[in-house]
């Protein structure tokens, strides 16, 4: 398992766990970021995010990104 900052460009991952406090989990499960949900990282640009999940483009930033562990 590792934060989602980490994973490859282009590769396809599978959500293993969202942590962070309960507003934040919440607002993530929200995004589409769910257990067991694909996520797949597009672009990063100094540690900001564009990440493609549930068939839709979501930006986040890097500390969320770190709270998302594949």
């Amino acid at each position: 398992m590792m934060p989602l900052t980490m994973v490859d460009i282009g590769t396809e991952n599978t959500i293993c766990k969202v942590g962070g406090k309960e507003e934040t989990r919440r607002f993530l499960e929200n995004l589409g970021f769910v257990v067991g949900g694909k996520v797949t990282v597009i672009s990063e640009m100094g540690g900001n995010m564009i990440v493609n999940v549930k068939d839709s483009r979501v930006a986040i930033g890097k500390d969320m990104a770190n709270r998302i562990m594949v």
